[in-house]
């Protein structure tokens, strides 16, 4: 009964906090909609997120959106991990290694030393999703996140900050059993990324 009524509940409308005239890139649509045709998140939610629009996209396991906002990134430009990141203190790391990697991750809720109970987007390599805090005032990060100019977002250490309100009505809920995240590249190839979304987008640009 109870599947039956949720089957038939509207589906509730998604948070849009992204700023105004602030479009989304064809890449992130059209990687969207390759993940639902494929089941490439196999039914699990899912986040995309486009470092060079500082933005993220979150998708139910049907494939809704679920909510897109701005987003903080890391304040180096790079789709690399460094060897041994996650056992350094933020302090530590070097600013050329402060990047957040792009590709596909498999995640979930989790503790974590300094921020309190995160959304672990890769444990390994000590990248997660959590809400801005106020630490240091200077960074100023939540006027970076009202900033149009994607380029105010970067100033992490590697993890991935969104507004408080965001994480609790959307992150908190969507993911709160794991989820699949997509981090596009900035630097590194589409197609060393994600070959085969790449392969198949160029296949479908081909034959139009």
């Amino acid at each position: 009964m109870a599947v039956a009524e949720e089957a038939a509940a509207p589906p509730a409308a998604a948070v849009d906090l992204l700023p105004q005239g602030q479009e989304v890139a064809d890449t992130v649509i059209e990687l969207a909609g390759w993940v639902v045709a494929t089941r490439d998140s196999e039914g699990y939610p899912f986040a995309i997120m486009d470092k060079a629009a500082a933005q993220i996209l979150v998708f139910g396991g049907d494939g809704r959106l679920r909510g897109a906002a701005p987003a903080l990134f890391g304040s180096a430009v790079g789709d690399h991990i460094a060897p041994g990141i996650a056992g350094l203190a933020l302090r530590e790391i070097p600013g050329k290694d402060r990047t957040t990697p792009a590709g596909r991750f498999v995640g979930g809720f989790g503790p974590s030393l300094d921020a309190g109970r995160v959304l672990w987007v890769d444990y390994d390599s000590g990248v997660s999703i959590h809400p801005t805090a106020t630490g240091v005032r200077s960074e100023k990060r939540a006027e970076r996140l009202a900033s149009p100019q994607p380029d105010d977002n970067r100033i992490t250490h590697g993890c991935i900050n969104v507004a408080p309100e965001f994480y609790g009505q959307v992150i908190e809920p969507v993911f709160a059993r794991g989820g699949v995240f997509y981090i596009l590249p900035e630097t590194k190839p589409l197609a060393e990324v994600f070959p085969e979304f790449a392969q198949g987008r160029d296949t479908a640009q081909r034959s139009e």
